[in-house]
């Protein structure tokens, strides 16, 4: 009986891959990469036309060992690692380390994991992809040319251990270039007049919008109180009613970019979370008397094509439960957008039928959180139409124009099952109205009051981590499989610190920005970073060599290397020098910026190693022992607020800390901002009195 050799990247899908094959099958995984350039050298040969040296990665020797003679004892090998780049790399590697013939069709390849889709890639094995796997090399080979050439500079220019990525530099460019923003904008005046009126079929508030038939800008009180005064007794009237049916078109099943934003604002899951939840859910879990199964498609991808199998399964699925005016004409498929990869789906459940309460008490929290997202985003897609009635009514006040708005949902369609979030968690319907359609062309309004408001002009939001990756994504910086690990890179690495949820530019990072900006100009500049993405597509569709896609681009690079070495001069980071002293040396401890924030260092750095927290005091007492509490970190970086007497006293709070404590019961008050209004909260569940500090 001949015996089978399937080798996989991970433990996970060896493990669920196995269910669905025979006794002739052996499933290994691989751990992923086990060939890769070293990391003691630059591992490629310039002068040679770019040739890669290619070693076994250290600590991998017994598994290449292992999976090497189980390939010998097997009459058939097949690699089955992801279908991507990467994925397909990993194959090309393995091919060469077990010594299998280049030519053969060894390569099998699959979107899910489920016993269809296994079988199928069994029976229809192909050769490696090598101008996937070039690509890949091409990528690889780029980042490494600037990631050890460029980093040696920034060691000798500005401190040792930076490290400067061509797509990671690009990341920290966007964040940096948007703190730039709201630090040069000056924000303007501009106030808003609101009428509460009075018609025959009920209240209903109208916005100011124009006079004189030009839109209307009121910059400061004299001007407002100018028009108040034109108002004064003057008669309101309805001058056109509008009604107008609106369709809303459900959102595209997931892709990886607008998986990892929707799973953000709705979850407050970071991309990394995201990417190893879904990773967990691809790979399979135990459901029990099912078994191990895979739960949804591959999770690396920008195509939104789905099966014909999954749309007959959310047919049938939306039929029953919600009847035949719930499913459109026909399956609705929707249209990529670029180079996205054809032979690739969206991220769906594997089995529609498959609801997300029939996994509860068997998957973890998260994964359910993330489980209903996917299936609720994905039947939606493939549903009906949502139909809106708006409402539109003009309101004349002799040469003032106010304007009311009002949608109502007719149909809910798609909506029934999901509605796709915003970066402000909110839905993105107009606001809604107490206007009815009694209201009527001609009739006379009565005045129940004016209100009038200040504004201001608000800068630019900083950036999340989900609104990163879909700038990156329009700008096309990147790939699927890059945004989330990019992410926490240049977190990492200190350039960049995550605040309240927003990304901030570190000093560090700043100043190697600023470095970057002047002397290498193309590793930064958008346009050119994703021209070079395009470049890695071609060489992925056989339409370009990828030594020459490196080759283009290291030649103007090490000119202008060589040349920032001459020109650029010793980049001093002044630190700021504390009032603490060190308790081992007597110097004054200077603050430091590391990967979890801010912290006290002795300045006698390496004869003295002393450092210690640095704490920001947030103006309020501990509640139980009357201590500041200061800010501190989570091992995982979470910022919350606990007592400076730790651990002698372990208070903590997540949320930041008003001022000043409850009139009521004097317990610790807490800061709640939203869209709409900042409040400060007593934390004692017995009052809970509140008190707005803000409206918006």
């Amino acid at each position: 009986m001949s015996k089978t050799l399937v080798i996989v990247e991970s433990p996970a899908k060896a493990k669920s891959i196995s269910k669905f094959l025979g006794s002739r099958y052996t499933v290994k995984a691989s751990m992923g990469h086990l060939r890769d350039l070293p990391k003691s050298q630059l591992g490629v040969d310039i002068e040679h036309d770019f040739e890669p040296k290619y070693i076994a990665i250290r600590g991998r020797g017994d598994l290449i060992k292992d999976l090497r003679a189980a390939a010998k004892s097997a009459d058939k090998v097949f690699l089955a690692s992801d279908p991507d780049r990467e994925g397909e790399a990993i194959a090309w590697h393995l091919s060469h380390l077990l010594g299998l013939n280049q030519g053969d069709k060894n390569r099998i390849e699959f979107h899910e994991i489920t016993k269809q889709a296994i079988q199928a890639a069994i029976k229809h094995p192909r050769q490696i992809d090598q101008d996937r796997v070039d690509a890949q090399q091409a990528r690889r080979v780029l980042d490494r040319l600037v990631g050890y050439q460029l980093s040696p500079l920034l060691w000798r220019k500005i401190k040792k251990g930076l490290s400067a990525g061509r797509v990671q530099s690009v990341a920290v460019r966007l964040v940096d270039d948007r703190e730039e923003e709201i630090r040069a904008f000056v924000s303007e005046e501009y106030w808003s007049l609101t009428a509460n009126l009075q018609s025959a079929g009920g209240t209903f508030l109208a916005k100011l919008v124009k006079k004189s038939g030009k839109k209307l800008s009121i910059s400061s009180r004299v001007e407002m109180e100018n028009v108040l005064a034109e108002l004064m007794g003057k008669e309101f009237q309805v001058s056109e009613v509008r009604t107008k049916e609106k369709k809303k078109l459900p959102a595209p099943p997931f892709i990886t970019s607008s998986l990892q934003q929707e799973a953000h604002r709705k979850l407050g899951f970071s991309p990394k979370r995201t990417m190893m939840l879904a990773q967990q859910l691809y790979e399979g879990l135990d459901l029990g008397k099912e078994g191990t199964v895979g739960l949804i498609t591959y999770m690396r991808t920008d195509s939104v094509k789905i099966a014909d199998t999954a749309q007959a399964e959310a047919k049938e699925w939306i039929l029953s439960h919600y009847g035949n005016e719930y499913y459109p004409s026909e399956p609705r498929q929707f249209a990529n957008k670029g180079r996205a990869q054809e032979a690739h789906e969206a991220i769906r459940p594997t089995a529609a039928l498959r609801t997300p309460e029939m996994l509860k008490g068997i998957l973890s929290r998260d994964q359910l959180r993330l489980y209903r997202l996917i299936w609720e985003r994905f039947i939606a897609s493939q549903m009906s139409v949502a139909i809106m009635d708006t409402l539109t009514v003009e309101i004349s006040v002799e040469d003032y124009l106010f304007r009311a708005n009002t949608s109502t949902v007719r149909f809910p369609g798609f909506l029934a099952v999901y509605e796709e979030g915003n970066d402000a968690g909110e839905s993105a319907d107009d606001e809604q109205n107490s206007l009815t359609l009694s209201v009527s062309a001609g009739e006379k309004l009565s005045l129940i009051k004016l209100q009038e408001k200040q504004h201001f002009t608000e800068p630019p939001p900083r950036y999340t981590e989900a609104s990163l990756v879909r700038k990156m994504e329009e700008e096309g910086i990147g790939r699927p499989s890059t945004y989330a690990p990019t992410i926490e890179t240049i977190q990492t690495r200190g350039y960049v610190v995550k605040e309240e949820k927003q990304l901030l530019p570190t000093e560090l990072g700043d100043i190697v920005i600023s470095l970057l900006k002047e002397h290498f100009p193309d590793i930064l500049n958008l346009e050119f970073t994703a021209n070079l993405e395009e470049k890695l597509d071609l060489v992925e569709e056989g339409n370009a060599p990828w030594k020459s896609v490196v080759g283009d681009y290291y030649g103007p690079f090490s000119v202008t290397l060589a040349e920032a070495d001459e020109k650029i001069g010793k980049v001093k980071i002044e630190d700021q020098v504390s009032e603490e002293l060190c308790e081992n040396c007597g110097r004054n401890m200077v603050i430091k910026m590391g990967r979890y924030g801010k912290f006290l260092a002795c300045p006698g750095f390496p004869e003295c190693r002393n450092t210690k927290p640095l704490f920001e005091e947030v103006g309020a007492k501990c509640p139980t022992c009357s201590k500041p509490l200061v800010v501190r970190r989570s091992k995982k970086g979470r910022k919350f607020f606990g007592c400076l007497g730790y651990p002698e006293c372990a208070f903590v709070s997540w949320e930041m800390p008003a001022p000043e404590p409850c009139p009521e019961c004097q317990q610790l008050m807490v800061i709640k901002s939203s869209k709409r209004q900042k409040k400060h909260v007593c934390t004692n569940p017995e009052c809970r009195f509140t008190k707005v500090i803000e409206e918006a």
